[in-house]
C-alpha cells in the first residue's frame, strides 16, 4: 500500500506560503527548501519508481491519491474574516491609525505606481458592531512600495477567499483600546505575520500542484493495475457539515468536535484513520475480490486532550 505525496504541499501551506512553487520549473529536488511545492512531474516520476519496484514480481497493491490540505481543520477553524463585536471607540481608533498608510497609498495609486485594482484591496477599513471584518495581514505578493516609503508596508486585510492558519488564534486575543504592548492584538493593530495566513493566490498554487499530484497517482494505479483509493473524495465528503455517519456516530473535519482530527488540525486521529483504512479495503476487495473485514471506526482512539 502507498499513500504518499501530501507533505509536497504541507509544509508550504502550514508555512503560510512561504516556500517556492516548484510546479513551473525542473528545479532539482536536492536544491528544494523544506516548505517549497514539489514539482508534479518530479513527483510522479519517484511515485512511479516505487511502485514499479514493488510490484517488480507480479505483487498486488493499492495505492490513494492525496486530499486538499486546504480542508483540513488547521485551515478551517479561524474565520477568514475574524474580527468582530468592535465598539465604535475600537474602530475610530484603528481608523484613524491606518489613515496614514490608506492616505500613502492613495497618493502612489494617483501617481500610478499602482493600480486602482490593488489599491483597494490595500484599503485597510474597520466596522463596528456584529460586522465581520477582515484581520490586517503581510501580503509578500502585494507591490513592494517600502523603498518610496518605509512605512507603506504591504499591508491588507484578509478576505474570504484567504485562510487563516489555526496557530493564529495564539496570537489575534481580544482586541484593547489601550493598544499597550501586551494588550496589540495580532489582525487588528498589528498585522498578522505573512505565515499565520495562506492567502488566495498562494491557495491556488496549493490546489493546482494537488491537482496535479491526483492526476499522475490515478494514472499510475490504472496503468500498473493496482486498487485505488480517492482518498480526496473521502476528506471532501468528510469536511460536509452531513460527515459520514458509522454505526450511528457522525463524523465530520470539524476541530475537535468533528473526532476524526487531532489538536494539531493537520493529523488524523485513531478513528479518522479507521475511516481511511476501511476505503482502502474496500478498494482492495473490489479489485482483487478479497474479503477483508472492515475495521470498528467507533473502537478506536478519538482526540486526545493535553
Amino acid at each position: 500500500s502507498l499513500w504518499i505525496g501530501n507533505n509536497d504541499v504541507l509544509s508550504y501551506a502550514t508555512n503560510g506560503g512561504t516556500g517556492i512553487d516548484r510546479t513551473g520549473d525542473n528545479t532539482n529536488p536536492a536544491t528544494y527548501g523544506s516548505n517549497d511545492i514539489t514539482n508534479p512531474n518530479v513527483l510522479a516520476s519517484v511515485i512511479n519508481g516505487y511502485v514499479t519496484a514493488l510490484t517488480a514480481n507480479g505483487a498486488k497493491g493499492v495505492i490513494a491519491n492525496i486530499p486538499n490540505v486546504t480542508s483540513i481543520p488547521y485551515f478551517t477553524t479561524v474565520p477568514s474574516l475574524p474580527i468582530t463585536n468592535l465598539t465604535d471607540a475600537q474602530v475610530a481608533q484603528l481608523n484613524t491609525a491606518y489613515a496614514p498608510y490608506n492616505g500613502g497609498i492613495l497618493q502612489l495609486k494617483k501617481a500610478g505606481v499602482i493600480k486602482d485594482g490593488e489599491y483597494q484591496r490595500r484599503i485597510i477599513r474597520f466596522t463596528a458592531g456584529k460586522v465581520a471584518n477582515g484581520a490586517v495581514m503581510l501580503d509578500k505578493d502585494l507591490t513592494n512600495l517600502t523603498s518610496i516609503n518605509p512605512a507603506l508596508r504591504s499591508y491588507r486585510q484578509t478576505t474570504s477567499k484567504d485562510l487563516i492558519t489555526l496557530p493564529a488564534s495564539s496570537v489575534m486575543k481580544p482586541y484593547e483600546a489601550t493598544c499597550s504592548p501586551r494588550g496589540i492584538s495580532a489582525g487588528t493593530a498589528v498585522p498578522l505575520e505573512d505565515k499565520y495566513v495562506l492567502s488566495e493566490k498562494e491557495t491556488e498554487k496549493v490546489l493546482t500542484a494537488t491537482a496535479a499530484y491526483n492526476t499522475a497517482i490515478k494514472s499510475i494505479a490504472t496503468a500498473k493495475g493496482l486498487a485505488f483509493v480517492d482518498a480526496n473524495a473521502k476528506m471532501i465528503e468528510l469536511s460536509k457539515a452531513s460527515g459520514i455517519m458509522y454505526d450511528g456516530v457522525k463524523y465530520t473535519a470539524t476541530f475537535v468536535t468533528g473526532g476524526t482530527f487531532s489538536l494539531d488540525g493537520v493529523h488524523l486521529t485513531g478513528r479518522g484513520y479507521a475511516l481511511i483504512a476501511n476505503e482502502f479495503m474496500k478498494e482492495i476487495n473490489a479489485k482483487y475480490r478479497s474479503t477483508l473485514p472492515m475495521v470498528n471506526v467507533n473502537n478506536y482512539s478519538g482526540v486526545q486532550f493535553p
